[in-house]
């Protein structure tokens, strides 16, 4: 006679959270750029590598962990803006190469409109997850609607209060990026979110 045994396994999921990258890459970079368009300085090579490397580059790692992870809400979130920093480097740099005639007001416009009613429904789905997060999309939102104001119209100070908005935006992600680092690391909420 054989006697069947049966073991119960645990799988624990041991690998970090990437969403404090993608929190920072998108956060940091956020406010780089709305310090520009604030009037503090031009739009110049700081930002674009910026873009590039931990507005894009990173947010992108942070999704494909996210996919990893099964959390489609993340991975689509940092994958998303991860190629909006990639696509916007290009807009600006494609004309500078010859390689594409730069954008009018009114693509500007569509593009921005296009990322702000994407961030809209992202806004909603983040209702099911931190407040923290809540604030980071719904802000962005209005900075994209802001930023299309701004081209559709031409109205600088449309662009001045949107630079002050996404330094905010930005602001509120760094926020959430370093408190789930501390929090994390100290193992018990220290920090709200």
């Amino acid at each position: 006679m054989v006697e069947k045994t049966e073991n119960k396994v645990i799988i624990k999921d041991l690998t970090a959270n990437p969403a404090a990258l993608g929190l920072l890459g998108f956060g940091i970079t956020t406010v780089l750029l709305n310090l520009s368009n604030a009037g503090y300085f031009h739009l110049n090579s700081m930002i674009l590598a910026m873009a590039l490397a931990y507005g894009g580059t990173a947010q992108i790692m942070a999704s494909w962990m996210e996919y990893k992870k099964g959390n489609t809400f993340g991975m689509v979130a940092f994958g998303s803006y991860g190629l909006f920093w990639l696509s916007f480097v290009l807009l600006l740099i494609l004309p500078k190469m010859g390689l594409a005639t730069a954008p009018d007001a009114v693509s500007m416009a569509s593009y921005f409109f296009m990322w702000g009613l994407f961030t809209l429904v992202m806004f909603f789905a983040s209702l099911k997850l931190s407040r923290g997060l809540q604030v980071v999309f719904i802000s962005l939102a209005v900075l994209f609607f802001l930023l299309t104001a701004g081209e559709l119209t031409g109205n600088s100070t449309i662009t001045l209060i949107a630079g002050y908005e996404g330094i905010f935006t930005g602001l509120s992600a760094v926020y959430v990026g370093l408190a789930t680092v501390i929090n994390e690391t100290n193992k018990k909420d220290i920090i709200s979110v």
